[in-house]
């Protein structure tokens, strides 16, 4: 690339970093810890996410895979945090962005909690930590 006497970029919007690798949407869900399928869903329409961030990849001939930057990883990440201050914004959030159903429901469905238990009145509980450290 040639630069202009003044010493920048002679073309609008000066220099730009090239995208060196992307991440397939099931790749960022596990990264996320979210659902692939409400990532695909918020995704399914380019406006959401600043242009560039979402990369169609080609496998074949007529198939695609759908990809994040590193850019689009993190927007997506902070949009997901923000819908879930509250309740009221993380169903406002589905509402908006998400058509299925059936998808809103799986979603919505509160977390399975596992309790500790004793299998006799005289036998401790286990020893073993339930929850790790996350911090420390």
């Amino acid at each position: 690339m040639e630069l202009g006497a003044d010493g920048r970029c002679p073309f609008t919007g000066g220099l730009m970093a090239a995208v060196t690798h992307v991440c397939t949407v099931d790749y960022v869900a596990k990264m996320l810890g979210e659902d692939a399928e409400l990532l695909e869903a918020i995704i399914y329409n380019d406006d959401n996410l600043t242009y560039g961030n979402i990369v169609s990849v080609y496998v074949g001939a007529d198939e695609t895979v759908t990809a994040l930057t590193n850019d689009g990883i993190e927007e997506l990440r902070d949009m997901i945090r923000d819908a879930r201050i509250t309740t009221k914004t993380w169903h406002e959030f589905l509402d908006d962005f998400v058509d299925n159903g059936e998808l809103v429901a799986r979603i919505n469905e509160p977390p399975r909690v596992y309790r500790r238990v004793k299998f006799s009145k005289d036998e401790p509980y286990d020893t073993t930590q339930t929850y790790p450290v996350l911090y420390g």
